[in-house]
């Protein structure tokens, strides 16, 4: 009985679909992944658990927001809470006077959208020292 003998090939390997599912999954994490811009604007987050001693500024700006959105620059009230009329505002008080401390203070029931805009428009106008005020809670405040 005559055998014939096999021609003995070498065994490959195709490395088309692993480059295919490493390139899906590339583009997965490029597509899915978030850039987060820092903000420009140094902000000066206070301490509302300590109670520190309070020091009077001479001469600062006191932005108000109240629940209803209502607006208020050194006990002036806003006509509307438009991006522009914060900047008009601003442009009143201080002129071209951007080192002034800006203290911002909101209710607790405050549309965060208000609160967003004011700093932005803050930081357009080039205001760097800027302080969220707070309210000491207390045991009946909850």
């Amino acid at each position: 009985m005559k055998l014939q003998n096999r021609i003995k090939e070498e065994p490959t390997i195709d490395l088309t679909s692993l480059i295919d599912v490493v390139f899906l999954l590339l583009l997965f994490f490029m597509v899915s992944t978030t850039f987060d811009q820092q903000a420009l604007m140094k902000v000066d987050l206070p301490d509302a658990s300590a109670v520190a001693a309070r020091v009077d500024l001479p001469e600062r700006l006191e932005f108000v927001i109240d629940a209803n959105g209502v607006m208020f620059l050194n006990d002036r009230q806003l006509v509307d809470t438009e991006a522009r009329t914060i900047k008009a505002a601003f442009s009143e008080a201080v002129g071209d006077n951007r080192d002034l401390p800006l203290i911002l203070r909101a209710d607790r029931e405050t549309p965060h959208h208000f609160v967003i805009t004011v700093m932005d428009v803050a930081a357009q106008l080039g205001f760097s020292n800027l302080s969220i005020a707070t309210n000491r809670m207390t045991g009946s405040d909850e």
